[in-house]
């Protein structure tokens, strides 16, 4: 493991160390010989992490060196062990200079994270190192409560005391034990992290809570939650000591809001009604007792209660009077009453709570507590009383005199407000848990809520230094502008690094893109975020922005409100579709519970080989963009959709805003505090920097980082970014240059840095793990997965991606998966295709046993794709002919499907199906699958409507009674395209010829070549055939069949990819009647196309870009116009490649890459046809466009006079 050395240290690296990473350690190292805090930003993906442990270590082991050097030399007291190696040369640089130090006094470090999960990281990367210190994992007992009496508790402060109650009265089995495990060599000697203490518990049947706990004391680095650090109560609760610690934050941008949420409390009526329901029935049991024992004392009270009935009665008449003073105020309903910190104590002193009185109040309220919680039956809430315990320790601190009461209570409150405010939840509250709530006045009627907040991190800070710490290390991917983070901290930092990335400048691409493809400023402003333009323009943005970054694209919003108007905008307009079609969308829920599902979908639809990527929609400062892994292909670009500022009509915001205002007019010498204005700006920035970070993870990823609001195009914008992002920005006002520049560089990028060829490990682990497929070398499938994959049914709040259920849960779901398997299998090895749908649902019911390729078609079913059937079928179509077609056709509605029922895509069935169990409960899915195979045995037309008539009740399921159409024969599909007319307003798209057989329509084939080739008959041509050159393509055609076979629909379903190579049917000679556009008519026909397409408007800007062009040869301008006007809609795509026309050899090759990078594959745009008005077949609004020209010659306008 290679080394080097830093400011006199030695330290052990992984690998050689970049010289950004020796710059970071070399400041860590400097803030633990100084004694002098520091704040320290690392861009993520620089290794900050192992850097802060690696230099840390080095540092403890030199110090302990230090240590015994000195011990040996005062042993030989001035004598040199080593000729060679003078004494004095062995250094210092450790410890604090001439001052005796001893092994006792070696610094433990304290490594805090925000979140236990992110700790877990922690501690996988010192693994990792050379180094094996001593650790303890501090956690909760909600995590590390291994007692299932105790764990069945609901509320966190019961279990706290129902475990209080068990260890004192020595009745938990776990605890006894945990005296003789500490000693445990493999425990003490092993890095655990939360999981596996609890895992070592539960097999040696100690109790990890007491464990980590006992293992604290020996241990030489404690990793915690910063909120124990932060938070004095908890700090009390765990007994860390901190004199001469070392304290590390990781994740430090939070500490802000840790800092200012530990100190602050909210008292609602609902917390004071719950109290004194709980001490009135202790008051009416604890009279009880007393009336039914003569001989009554404080000893003989049940449980060990050690407070009288008086007391009791006192701590009753205290929170009466306090609901009563809270409630005396009265306050605005819009905006509350606001005092100054120091009114806390006025407002308690009311109630006779006072400095004097504190403790033996919160005595007593633990006394309370301890007893109602340890009592057994009926759960009695505890929770007011608990707050009102937490509230006494956080307003008095400190044990001043009498004379010094005053300057203690203006030093505690110089940072905090009182907030008084009406409570419009408790309607909400009133309902309790428990059933034994007396109906007190304050819960019929709406009350006050007392808030004291407080406004400065800086009090929590100066409180942890004024515990004697060595050095506290603020460091994180994220704190940029650091002179107004550290100014919040009220603390020094005088050593302070922004660090610079490892990445090289063609790893990153960063644009401000200041307007959508049709021209409307992108902004989430208030008076703008829910303008329908807007809204339109965003998606039209992001639609067109996924076509060109591949993999893995992520989508911030600034809120979940926002994210949510703005999707269902999408989904009614069309621009969810859009994007779907090319990467499935995931959504970031509002709970915890989902997470996990989701994120895992998107990972493995990412993963997919046979999909383009995914959509991850989420919102700055949720979850996804705080220490979430989308490296390499799960985060190749990241769109900010806007600047998430806090919300400004938020009481507490208005305050905090004030605060600062009121501190920076005082001026104290020394201290410099952010106006409220800048503290605005910052907030929403280092969220935006937090959500940026997730892009670049490591020294080979590469991805885009895209901010779509004109907001960002300031200076005073810019500067708010990260350091290492600044020297990319660009600013776009077109469009069309953001498309040409983003896939140029990802073009670019994959040639450098080619990423290895996706492998579905997703599928083959499923797979293995499918009932339908044992085999004992299988890996079994883990609980976890079982109960996600429950989970994950309760998903129905998001986008069908969400609803992740597998096809094999039920035995209605195995036949399912059995007739999607075995229709495929039939459809692609057999020797004779089934006739039609329900002979391929026959054919599964008679199939026995799944072969190998039946584990493939369960994962096709269960793919957690939640594209559309038409894309559905071009993957499969893809799977199976090794190759992509490219069919430029306007996106197809998903229920209005033209299916006539003889052989249609087992990949559309699978993906209806599939759909349609997400969407149905269980029970009506099993219902429409008997309706299905009760028809296909009896033929009876009604039975499967009497069966379906559930899809009919719900708009939502209208969809699904139409696509049934495809399972209907062709003898009842003109009855059921009128009986679904009737029952949802809208046909299936029945055809005359759907209702012909298999037979019929063979039959039917010879009779003419003229006949063969009209619209309905070649849309059911096999592509495959058209694509390996079949015998009809060089039969000679009398005339008039070759001017009906080149018409527009007849060509629709031809392959362009053959097309552009050129086949055999392309050398044929014409009859003139064929009705092609001549070599002249060409551009005529595109630009009354174009016209007719975009609209007058904007046909006058592209062809006053093209005039510019031809002038000035400007390629750049005139080609950031063209994408801009032909990628606002997906079916003007084909436009964009008809313009080709117009491109001279020179530029030619340019214009095709761009091409090539917008569709994800390689087309030669130059081949592609111009379809001429007057060649179209005539289409409905609800028909879709799919005509196509032949091949046309081609034409150069800019070479032409």
């Amino acid at each position: 493991m290679p080394s080097l050395t830093l400011k006199g240290v030695t330290v052990n690296f992984p690998f050689t160390p970049y010289d950004c990473q020796k710059d970071y350690m070399g400041k860590v190292i400097e803030c633990l010989q100084k004694k002098e805090n520091g704040v320290l930003e690392s861009p993520t993906g620089t290794g900050k992490t192992l850097c802060l442990l690696c230099a840390t270590l080095a540092w403890r082991e030199h110090f302990k060196d230090t240590i015994s050097a000195r011990k040996i030399a005062e042993k030989l007291q001035g004598q040199e062990m080593f000729s060679s190696t003078p004494m004095s040369s062995w250094g210092t640089a450790a410890t604090d200079g001439a001052t005796p130090v001893y092994y006792t006094d070696i610094p433990k470090i304290i490594y805090a994270s925000r979140t236990h999960s992110q700790l877990a990281q922690v501690i996988g990367e010192l693994k990792n190192t050379s180094y094996s210190p001593k650790v303890c994992v501090l956690g909760s007992r909600e995590q590390l409560c291994i007692n299932q009496e105790v764990m069945r508790q609901e509320s966190n402060h019961v279990k706290v005391h129902m475990c209080r109650g068990k260890v004192s009265t020595r009745s938990c089995v776990y605890y006894n034990n945990v005296e003789e495990r500490t000693t445990d060599r493999d425990l003490v000697n092993s890095i655990l992290d939360v999981e596996d203490l609890v895992k070592f518990g539960n097999k040696q049947r100690v109790c990890p809570y007491y464990l980590s706990r006992s293992l604290k004391q020996q241990a030489d680095v404690i990793f915690m939650p910063y909120n124990y650090l932060l938070d004095p109560k908890s700090r009390r609760a765990h007994n860390i000591e901190l004199n001469g610690a070392v304290v590390i934050f990781d994740e430090a941008h939070n500490v802000e809001k840790t800092c200012e949420e530990s100190t602050s409390f909210d008292l609602t009526p609902y917390d004071v009604a719950s109290a004194v329901s709980a001490v009135d029935k202790l008051l009416v049991e604890q009279a009880t007792e007393a009336s039914a024992s003569e001989d009554f004392n404080v000893e003989n009270l049940s449980s060990g209660l050690k407070i009288d009935l008086e007391s009791i009665g006192k701590i009753k008449q205290m929170l009466l009077d306090l609901e009563a003073v809270i409630d005396s105020y009265d306050v605005p309903s819009d905006k509350g009453l606001t005092k100054a910190g120091i009114f806390i104590y006025e407002l308690l002193e009311r109630v006779q709570l006072t400095y004097s009185s504190k403790t033996a109040v919160h005595e007593a309220l633990e006394q309370i507590i301890g007893h109602l919680t340890g009592r057994p039956g009926i759960f009695l809430n505890t929770s007011g009383l608990q707050k009102l315990a937490d509230i006494i320790q956080l307003v008095f601190v400190g044990d001043p005199s009498e004379k010094d009461k005053r300057q203690q209570m203006e030093s505690n409150t110089a940072h905090f407000k009182v907030h008084i405010h009406r409570d419009n939840s408790y309607h909400k509250k009133a309902q309790s848990t428990d059933v034994w709530a007396s109906h007190s006045s304050s819960s019929k009627k709406p009350g006050n809520i007392l808030s004291y907040w407080c406004f400065s991190p800086g009090f929590s800070m100066q409180d942890l230094k004024s515990q004697g710490v060595r050095c506290i290390i603020l460091t994180s991917g994220t704190l940029s502008p650091l002179s107004s983070f550290t100014c919040e901290m009220r603390i020094p930092f005088p050593v302070s690094l922004e660090n610079s990335h490892v990445i090289e400048r063609d790893q990153i691409f960063v644009g401000i893109v200041e307007r959508g493809p049709d021209g409307v400023p992108l902004s989430s402003a208030f008076d703008r975020r829910f303008l329908p333009e807007n809204m339109a323009s965003l998606g039209n943005t992001v639609a067109n922005l996924s076509r060109v970054v591949p993999d893995g694209l992520l989508v911030f919003f600034p809120s979940f409100p926002l994210m949510e108007k703005t999707l269902d905008f999408w989904r009614t307009n069309g621009h969810a579709e859009r994007i779907e079609s090319v990467k499935p969308m995931f959504v970031e829920p509002k709970g915890k519970g989902t997470f996990n599902e989701v994120i895992d979908g998107y990972y493995q639809k990412v993963n997919d080989p046979t999909s383009k990527g995914g959509t991850f929609f989420a919102v700055c400062r949720g979850k996804a963009s705080e220490g979430l892994d989308f490296a390499d292909t799960f985060g190749r670009g990241v769109i900010i959709t806007g600047l998430p500022f806090p919300p400004k009509m938020d009481p507490r915001v208005i305050l905090k805003m004030q605060f600062l205002d009121e501190m920076s007019r005082r001026k104290a010498p020394g201290l410099k505090y952010l106006s409220g204005q800048e503290w605005y700006k910052q907030q929403a920035f280092r969220a935006v920097n937090q959500a940026i970070g997730r892009v670049i993870r490591h020294k080979d990823d590469y991805g885009a980082i895209l901010l779509c609001d004109q907001r960002f195009k300031g200076a005073g914008a810019r500067a708010q970014l990260p350091s290492w992002v600044r020297p990319y920005v660009r600013l776009y006002e077109s469009f069309g240059n953001v498309i040409r520049d983003v896939s140029q560089f990802f073009r670019v990028a994959n040639k450098l840095r080619p990423v290895a060829e996706k492998k579905s490990a997703a599928r083959s682990h499923e797979a293995a793990c499918s009932p339908d497929t044992p085999s004992p070398a299988a890996p079994s499938c883990s609980s976890s997965q079982r109960t996600n994959t429950q989970k994950a049914k309760q998903l129905d709040a998001h986008l069908p991606s969400l609803k992740r259920r597998r096809l094999h849960e039920h035995s209605v779901a195995n036949g399912m998966a059995r007739i999607c398997i075995e229709y495929e299998s039939e459809a692609q090895e057999g020797p004779r295709r089934p006739a039609n749908l329900l002979d391929a649902l026959e054919q599964g019911a008679h199939r026995g046993g799944a072969a190998p390729d039946a584990v493939a078609g369960v994962e096709q079913a269960n793919h957690l794709s939640t594209l559309s059937l038409q894309c559905d079928k071009r993957m499969a179509d893809e799977l199976r002919g090794g190759k992509r077609k490219i069919k430029l056709v306007q996106e197809q509605p998903r229920a209005s499907a033209d299916v006539s029922g003889d052989g249609s895509s087992g990949g559309r069935v699978k993906a209806f199906l599939a759909e349609m169990k997400r969407s149905l409960s269980q029970f009506n899915f099993e219902r429409v699958i008997r309706a299905l195979q009760t028809y296909k045995k009896s033929d009876k037309l009604e039975a499967l409507l009497a069966g379906a008539a559930v899809l009919a009740e719900d708009a939502n399921t209208h969809r699904l009674l139409r696509g049934l159409y495809q399972f209907v024969r062709p003898h009842h599909k003109k009855s059921f395209d009128e009986r679904c007319q009737q029952l949802t307003g809208r046909g299936c798209g029945y055809k005359p010829d759907h209702s012909l057989s298999v037979e019929e329509k063979k039959a039917l084939v010879p009779r003419s070549a003229a006949v063969a080739v009209t619209s309905s008959a070649c849309s059911q041509l096999d592509t495959q055939q058209l694509n390996r050159g079949g015998a009809h393509l060089n039969q000679p055609r009398a005339p008039e069949a070759a001017a009906v076979a080149v018409t527009s629909s007849a060509c629709s379903q031809l392959d362009t990819q053959q097309l552009n190579r050129g086949g055999a049917h392309l050398n044929q000679p014409r009859a003139p009647e064929a009705g092609c556009a001549s070599k002249r008519d060409v551009p005529a026909a595109f630009l009354a196309d174009v016209k007719k397409a975009i609209g007058e408007e904007k046909s006058t800007l592209l062809f006053q870009a093209l005039q510019s062009y031809k002038k000035s040869d400007n390629y750049d301008d005139m080609v950031g116009t063209v994408v801009s006007v032909f990628t606002e809609r997906d079916e003007d795509f084909i436009l964009l490649i008809r313009f080709s026309m117009f491109i001279p050899a020179r530029h030619k090759k340019r214009y095709r890459d761009m091409l090539d990078a917008l569709q994800g594959q390689s087309v030669s745009a130059a081949d592609v046809p111009a379809v001429r008005e007057d060649q179209q077949r005539p289409v409905s609004p609800s028909s879709p466009f799919k005509t196509q020209s032949k091949i046309s010659s081609f034409f150069s306008g800019s070479q032409r006079k």
